[in-house]
């Protein structure tokens, strides 16, 4: 706002220069100098990661054909709790998780008890939710929460596995230094 006369006009939000220290009141000054000071400051923010920098390049998958035991196995040995399903080619078909295995298994005290004879094909999720080399960890996460998945592969363009993001790796790059900027 400024004021001409006994009228007050009003420009929009930048239009005016502020006030240069002769042309300004005492107290249009101190306004100023108050206003500027409460604006948010252009913060240095680090870098936007991509799923080729944050992922695991070393991937414990199993096979499609696998028999669900072997599968269980893989995930309790290995501690972890999914694994990409690879076909016969090496490409991603699906994903199993302990939730997926335990549809056709009895575990009890850690060991398999009674076993369904069912494949990992039969049992894994498909299609896969997968991101590529380049897709930044804001969109995986977000698609982690949306899907309630753990954890995300990252494949090629032919469908290649490369990788795999977890939540602990994305919170591992949150945490890291230079801070993360997740709002460019």
């Amino acid at each position: 706002m400024r004021r001409i006369g006994d009228q007050v006009e009003v420009e929009p939000f930048g239009a005016l220069a502020p006030p240069t220290p002769q042309s300004a009141t005492p107290a249009a000054a101190q306004a100023v100098d108050a206003y500027q000071a409460m604006l948010p400051q252009d913060l240095e923010r680090g870098p936007l990661y991509f799923a080729n920098q944050i992922m695991q390049p070393q991937v414990i998958t199993v096979q499609a054909g696998d028999d669900v035991a072997r599968a269980w196995h893989v995930l309790v040995d290995n501690q972890i709790h999914q694994a990409p399903v690879l076909d016969a080619a090496k490409h991603l078909v699906g994903i199993v998780s302990e939730r997926n295995l335990l549809t056709t298994l009895n575990v009890d005290d850690g060991q398999v008890r009674d076993v369904l004879a069912r494949r990992v094909a039969d049992v894994m999720s498909t299609p896969v939710v997968a991101a590529t080399p380049v897709t930044d960890i804001r969109r995986i996460a977000q698609v982690m929460l949306e899907r309630d998945v753990d954890g995300v592969p990252v494949v090629s363009d032919a469908g290649a596995l490369l990788g795999f993001i977890s939540r602990s790796d994305i919170l591992q790059a949150v945490v890291t230094d230079p801070p993360l900027s997740i709002w460019r």
